[in-house]
């Protein structure tokens, strides 16, 4: 057998004063040419044991290590991470904080030029022509693109050619277009240039389509190593961690069928030639009732650093009823960002009008508006001041100086199941908590219209159903939600109405279910539908937005005799 690139013997690892091992007792071996995704619920061990491979652990966490790791020859527990970085290149979930360069290509070409070889330059141009960024190489990187930059985080990893690239969630924050682009650059390095890749995820119709192993991690410890078919389809060792395969996965799974397909393509080819009856009640636009916010024939343009007009947003015209869970879709740079500070009054119209409660907003203050409009940022902690939850979610009522407040505060809490965590600090708690601390927050303000920046980012798919299900809990406090989103399931699961954006203007404005029908409308906003969906427009079933109501509509109609075909 080949010797490993990488050889992980007996790791355990744990961070200063705290008692449990996140590592404990790791083995692996990652060979040359692997595509490799590590998967694993929360506290797993999976970034942990990332950060062992490139020398990060222990030579810049520090804590209590054990075992040893040899990468590309080298023990990490003595080549320091300079020398490591040569060999194996990183991609961190906050890819953002690895732009250190002013332009595109400055910053591609960084890493190079830091180790003082003579073809910095060279390097640096042609990472940027692998990650497809070659056109924007003169551009400043913050005029980039939230997937843009991504890409040119990976291409500032790459440029030192290294053996071994390391992506952690690398489309956590990526509409599906840029999802797939990175995807596509990562399978052009490892089957084109011979690069190991080692991606930790949990979006697994990715790692169906793309990767060649999957690394199982659990309590610190590696469960497994298997092929990514075998991977997939032990569904009960992944569901028991609360790591989804995925939906077609799971649907044959439930529906006990003897072949478990991995990807749509084998999905159509397993469910082809059967028929279902109708059992899906379709999502309903409101009518009739007087706009909470409304929009019209709203522009919103801007000078650039050149002098050049841009416009970011093109007549818009849009009503937002009393009731509306709306989801504002549509890929990096189509104007969703705008949109929101527009509605939020951080942005003036350029042209038009916009209306909050049938009053013109250049008439409304300020503090009126933020009585009526609550933003909840996608970051949470950007919302945090005081030193406990329960502080956090009075700070606002206290400011406003809201009589007996307890009585709301201590409802809210128990809304978002936060009662026993009220005296710790949210900044110290986990995402998906302090996403639910962030929701209860903007509840207590008691406004007309909440706003949510990607609610679901950077959360594991068991944290994001438990978000849906705080997101039912806000509907209590609030009229009229509108979220932006890159998540397409929590958009068949929750919106009642979808608005599509593109290059600043509204393709469509319509339910999830009419709107996941038009392909070409999705393909133009770069948009891809949850893939249990797909797969119903692909045999031409009723539209069913979750693997339970696919198995349910199968096995009722299995009972009727109505499902007929192979």
């Amino acid at each position: 057998m080949h010797k490993p690139l990488i050889d992980i013997r007996n790791v355990s690892f744990a961070y200063p004063g705290n008692e449990t091992r996140v590592l404990d007792g790791a083995n692996l071996q990652v060979f040359e040419g692997d595509f490799l995704a590590i998967v694993g619920g929360n506290g797993s061990g999976k970034s942990t044991l990332c950060k062992t491979m490139n020398g990060l652990i222990p030579r810049f966490y520090v804590g209590e290590f054990e075992g040893e790791v040899i990468t590309d020859g080298m023990d990490t527990s003595v080549h320091d991470v300079a020398a490591l970085s040569q060999s194996i290149g990183y991609v961190y979930q906050d890819f953002e904080n690895q732009l250190l360069r002013p332009t595109v290509k400055e910053d591609a070409s960084f890493v190079p030029l830091n180790y003082g070889l003579p073809d910095f330059m060279e390097r640096g141009e042609w990472a940027l022509q692998v990650t497809g960024l070659a056109h924007l190489k003169n551009e400043f990187v913050w005029q980039l693109s939230g997937g843009q930059k991504h890409l040119l985080a990976l291409a500032g990893a790459i440029a030192m050619r290294p053996k071994i690239l390391i992506v952690d969630e690398p489309i956590a924050q990526l509409d599906p277009q840029h999802a797939i682009q990175i995807y596509d650059v990562l399978k052009i390095l490892n089957e084109q240039y011979g690069t190991t890749i080692i991606v930790i995820e949990h979006h697994t119709e990715f790692i169906a389509k793309y990767c060649k192993q999957v690394v199982l991690m659990d309590h610190g410890r590696v469960f497994w190593k298997k092929a990514v078919r075998e991977a997939l389809c032990s569904v009960e060792d992944l569901m028991e961690r609360q790591i989804y395969p995925p939906q077609v996965t799971q649907a044959a799974h439930y529906l006990n069928l003897d072949h478990y397909p991995i990807t749509l393509e084998e999905a159509v080819a397993c469910f082809e030639g059967r028929t279902l009856s109708e059992i899906h009640s379709p999502k309903t636009i409101l009518k009739g009732s007087t706009p909470k916010l409304s929009l019209k024939n709203t522009s919103v343009q801007y000078k650039t650093l050149g002098k050049k007009v841009k416009k970011a947003l093109i007549n818009i015209s849009v009503d937002f009823l009393e009731g509306d869970q709306v989801a504002l879709v549509g890929n990096n740079g189509a104007g969703k960002s705008t949109l929101l500070k527009l509605l939020t009054g951080i942005v003036k119209p350029t042209e038009g009008s916009l209306e909050l409660l049938g009053k013109p907003l250049r008439k409304i203050t300020p503090e009126e508006l933020s009585s009526h409009i609550a933003y909840v940022f996608q970051n949470p902690e950007e919302m945090f001041i005081e030193d406990s939850v329960r502080k956090e979610i009075e700070y606002y009522l206290k400011v406003r100086k809201i009589e007996n407040y307890g009585e709301l505060v201590d409802r809210i809490m128990d809304d978002f199941d936060l009662t026993d965590f009220q005296h710790q600090d949210a900044r110290l708690m986990s995402g998906g908590q302090q996403r639910r601390v962030s929701l209860a927050i903007g509840a207590a303000m008691r406004p007309s219209v909440i706003i949510l920046d990607e609610p679901t980012a950077n959360l594991d798919i068991a944290t994001k159903s438990k978000v849906v299900m705080m997101l039912e809990q806000l509907k209590k406090h609030v009229d009229t939600i509108i979220i932006a989103t890159h998540d397409m399931q929590l958009v068949a699961e929750w919106a009642n109405r979808m608005i599509v954006m593109h290059a600043g203007e509204v393709l469509m404005d319509d339910t999830t279910d009419a709107i996941f029908q038009q392909r070409e409308t999705l393909t133009q906003a770069g948009l891809v539908p949850p893939q249990i969906i797909a797969l119903c427009n692909e045999l031409n079933f009723p539209h069913c937005t979750t693997v339970e109501e696919f198995a349910k509509c199968w096995k009722g109609a299995a009972k009727r005799g109505e499902l007929v075909g192979n």
